[in-house]
């Protein structure tokens, strides 16, 4: 309580919440607006039936804007399928390496275009919910149009174009939403967007979970083995995300007039999951894709998202497949953003050495040999919280909002924003979130 009132104390980190919590609460005043020519109401029945699926995974990451079929349809994935084309490309491409290498007016440029890459994969991807949509009407196979009635009340290219026109927008508003947070706000935007959207659907995913125990659906000690994976896996979550490895330093002493300085012990800390929650979100947009290229009509990508889907005899595909591409973006994305090079290179400009470790190529040669050890640690601790609680989920029917993606989301969004609060009350002497305290100044506190 008393951090809380020290928040108070803070106008700038009062100002920075209050400001991302109204950003939040723009965005979910959106999934409301409904895109023109849909019946809102058809659509959230065809969505209850399929919410095992890939559609339940789409709507769980858009905060239930799928089923709304509201302009925040799309929510922020191209921006996220954007940012993980533009990162490969900046390894192969040698024009985006050299301007990842200068710094923060290359950032920008780099921001740029993945900004126009979010607009062009907007558009496809308004466009095949858009054939989807119109798919749903007098969908016999299934039995969804005779069962629900008709999803668009005139199908045709005008409905095409409002629907990827609206869609576009919609993204291009969030994408802009999530900078304003990130910039003015406290947190990463990004994953602030997506956190809320999780956590807006948990309430009614428990009332349903009761529901399925008052029915018979889900037995009493299943639901107790359910709570205490829950748990458990927030407790390893928790764990891992503030686990590091710290490398000691030593400064050498430096002689500047008649003042002596350095000779200073510290050390380096590397996360145990350097990547944060970034390898489960770039992974799950990219299994999104071959959803929208199948209802493009694009030939093979419906037999792919067959192959590819969360529930059925076809998980164990989907849960490798999920497994192997988590464990390659926790290692690509630590390699994009932290570069061992660059941090031994400033170690030896600030007269700093790594005990009996060689300044130049041998500390960055052990900087990355250490980094790849824990990396592994944390890749198969991101896949196996990502993929077991989906099987007790399948196991016991749980609803699709208690997986684990959606935990591993939730929590490692929440600590970091809470790291970041702590952040703001340590660095003006007041007592962070977790009991930690800022420096004494004088003897007593400031």
């Amino acid at each position: 309580m008393s951090a809380i009132a020290n928040i108070a104390k803070i106008p700038e980190l009062r100002r920075r919440i209050l400001f991302t919590l109204g950003m939040l609460a723009v965005y979910r005043v959106g999934i409301f607006v409904t895109t023109p020519g849909v019946n809102r109401n058809v659509l959230k029945q065809v969505m209850q039936s399929q919410s095992g699926g890939f559609l339940g995974m789409f709507n769980l990451f858009s905060g239930g804007a799928l089923e709304q079929m509201s302009i925040f349809a799309l929510n922020i994935m191209p921006y996220v399928s954007a940012s993980i084309i533009l990162s490969l490309m900046t390894v192969v491409v040698k024009p985006l390496e050299e301007l990842r290498k200068e710094g923060e007016a290359g950032q920008r440029k780099i921001n740029q275009y993945t900004r126009y890459g979010t607009v062009l994969l907007s558009i496809v991807q308004g466009m095949g919910i858009a054939f989807w949509l119109e798919g749903l009407n007098g969908d016999t196979s299934s039995g969804l149009g005779a069962a629900f009635g008709d999803v668009v009340a005139e199908p045709g290219w005008g409905f095409r174009f409002m629907t990827v026109l609206s869609l576009t927008t919609g993204t291009a508003f969030l994408m802009w939403l999530g900078e304003q947070i990130t910039e003015r706000g406290i947190g990463n935007g990004i994953s602030l967007i997506i956190f809320a959207g999780i956590v807006a659907n948990l309430p009614d995913a428990l009332v349903l979970t009761f529901q399925q125990v008052r029915m018979g659906q889900i037995q009493p000690t299943g639901l107790l083995i359910i709570a205490f994976i829950a748990v458990l896996v927030t407790a390893v979550i928790c764990f891992f995300e503030r686990a590091q490895r710290r490398i000691p330093i030593n400064y050498a002493k430096r002689m500047i007039g008649r003042k002596q300085f350095g000779g200073q012990q510290s050390h380096l800390p590397l996360r145990v999951n350097m990547a944060g929650v970034i390898p489960p979100i770039f992974t799950s947009s990219l299994l999104m894709f071959p959803m929208t290229l199948a209802n493009l009509g694009i030939p093979g990508m419906s037999t792919i998202n067959n192959w590819l889907s969360p529930v059925g005899p076809n998980q164990w595909i989907y849960l490798t497949v999920f497994a192997v591409m988590t464990i390659f973006f926790c290692f690509f994305y630590t390699s994009v953003t932290f570069q061992p090079v660059d941090v031994a290179e400033n170690l030896k400009k600030q007269s700093a050495v790594i005990p009996q470790v060689r300044p130049g190529k041998a500390t960055a040669d052990y900087i990355d040999r250490v980094l790849t050890r824990i990396t592994v640690a944390g890749a198969i601790y991101i896949a196996v919280v990502c993929t077991v609680p989906t099987l007790l989920q399948s196991a016991y029917s749980v609803p699709f909002y208690l997986g684990g993606t959606s935990l591993m989301i939730v929590v490692g969004v929440a600590l970091d924003t809470a790291q970041q609060i702590e952040s703001h009350l340590i660095t003006r002497h007041y007592e962070g979130l977790t009991g930690s305290k800022g420096p004494r100044i004088r003897g007593r506190r400031a």
